[in-house]
């Protein structure tokens, strides 16, 4: 296959003169793009936004037709302090190439590839043809926080009220709600290491601290209760957990979380953030368990859900909260001065969601059974390649592998791959497939891959990948 970098944007192909490279924000870059994909990297981009922080600081003059006016553009240190999204990132450039002839594979998105059950969107279509448009109130319509709450007790064995729950536009917003909620100046936010790409951020624009905490792949990715025994201080404030987790796909066991629990028990300031949008797709044995249902962390822990992931939902932007009245009140009150509620007609649309019966019933089942399907085809695919340690994932649909053993290889007409940066750009290049370096989540030595896609491309996708492994593989350092 002939490289993107020696003439993909052919006469066959349209050439990209440019291409719009967006935050996790409103904001969104230009990209210089001709046919030499060598000359985009994440590295290049980040170099580009530092030099254009450095400039923010800098009166420019906007010309009027009858005088000079002098307009300060300069952004606020908060937002320069937050980096632009890798993930984001990757699934734009890779859009963008198959928007203009390349055929690459998108295995970078987190995004199911199945569609909206059909009840589901029906009850979004009805309540348009209703009349349902209008504003609802702040924290969600009351069937819907209802519906949540017999969620929550059927599912997860955790009893709130409706007052208990905010509804917002999906679960990052309420992720991000929450450290906004309690966190001052100079608090610590204590993240495992994979993280999910916003949870430093989250912190950042809370002006907190994000403490990161790395795992191991040898341990499942897992947080060992010992490190994180270590690593909390007086300014801890929160810690995050995701489990299953994007991007590796770990669960946390009951017997773990209860040992974190303890530690958690002993400082009366550490709240816990659990992201549980992942809880219904998850593979035998492992088992899902709620960290606010462990003993004595219901009164300090928020749970994240939402209906994107499992329901396939991910335009339909809704998500909730599910904490004390207390901390729940201080989202909603950041929540009404910023969004104000979701959407009238996706809240009918996720009450029709958990109607569908004990964890999603069958429509999500038979997700659930294809993403494993998926899993163990990649699983078993990646193990034959030599040089790749592989931490088998028991939920979400991703994998994170290590691929470092191939760092330090040279790429006939392409260069040394060193990071995961490199690698994810060179099998751009070399396989046309759009992957996520592992540095986006905190782990260099890795990259994400995204089974949410057919498992036609995942075959197709893995042979390109061979087919541009086997050039390294003369050079990988014994």
């Amino acid at each position: 296959m002939a490289s993107l970098l020696q003439g993909s944007c052919s006469s066959t192909r349209p050439a990209i003169h440019s291409l719009g490279v967006s935050s996790d924000g409103d904001t969104s870059r230009s990209i210089s793009f001709s046919s030499q994909l060598n000359n985009l990297s994440f590295k290049s981009l980040e170099k580009r936004f530092h030099v254009q922080r450095l400039r923010m600081g800098t009166l420019v003059r906007a010309e009027s037709i009858s005088k000079q006016v002098e307009v300060d553009i300069s952004l606020s240190p908060r937002v320069n302090s937050v980096k632009p999204s890798k993930t984001i990132a990757m699934t734009d450039l890779a859009t963008a190439l198959v928007q203009a002839g390349v055929p690459v594979i998108r295995l970078a998105a987190g995004e199911p590839d199945f569609d909206t059950p059909t009840v589901v969107a029906e009850a979004g279509i009805n309540a348009i043809r209703e009349g349902y448009t209008r504003y609802t109130p702040n924290a969600g319509t009351l069937e819907l926080r209802t519906a949540i709450c017999h969620k929550l007790k059927e599912e997860n064995g955790l009893t709130y009220t409706p007052d208990q729950i905010l509804v917002s536009n999906g679960a990052k917003q309420s992720a991000l709600q929450a450290v906004l909620a309690v966190c001052s100046p100079g608090d610590e936010v204590i993240i495992p290491a994979p993280f999910y790409v916003s949870y430093p951020e989250m912190a950042r624009l809370a002006d907190a601290t994000p403490v990161i905490l790395p795992t191991l792949i040898s341990n499942n990715f897992l947080l060992d209760p010992e490190a994180l025994k270590s690593t909390i201080s007086e300014k801890s404030r929160v810690l995050i957990l995701c489990s299953p987790s994007n991007p590796t796909g770990s669960v946390y066991p009951k017997k773990l979380l209860e040992e974190i629990a303890d530690i958690v028990a002993k400082h009366p300031r550490l709240l816990v953030i659990c992201d549980e949008i992942y809880e219904h797709i998850i593979y035998s044995p492992a088992i899902h368990t709620s960290f606010a249902s462990l003993p004595g962390m219901w009164e300090r822990t928020f749970t994240v859900n939402g209906f994107s992931k499992a329901f396939a939902m991910t335009g339909w932007r809704l998500g909730y909260l599910a904490g004390p009245k207390h901390f729940v009140a201080a989202c909603g009150k950041i929540q009404s001065q910023a969004t104000s509620g979701a959407c009238s007609i996706s809240q009918k649309a996720g009450v029709a969601a958990l109607g569908l019966g004990y964890r999603g019933g069958e429509a999500v089942a038979k997700m659930v059974k294809e993403f494993e399907e998926r899993r163990d085809f990649l699983v078993e695919s990646f193990r034959e390649l030599g040089g790749v340690k592989i931490s088998e994932p028991q939920g979400a649909f991703y994998l994170f592998l290590d691929f470092s053993s191939y760092y330090g290889a040279e790429a006939e007409g392409y260069g040394i791959i060193k990071d995961s940066e490199s690698l994810c750009k060179y099998l751009l290049d070399k396989a046309q497939v759009a992957l996520v370096p592992g540095d986006a989540f905190g782990d260099d030595k890795c990259i994400r891959i995204s089974y949410a896609a057919s498992m036609s491309n995942l075959q197709a996708a893995m042979e390109r990948i061979k087919g541009a492994i086997v050039h390294l593989k003369a050079t990988v350092p014994a």
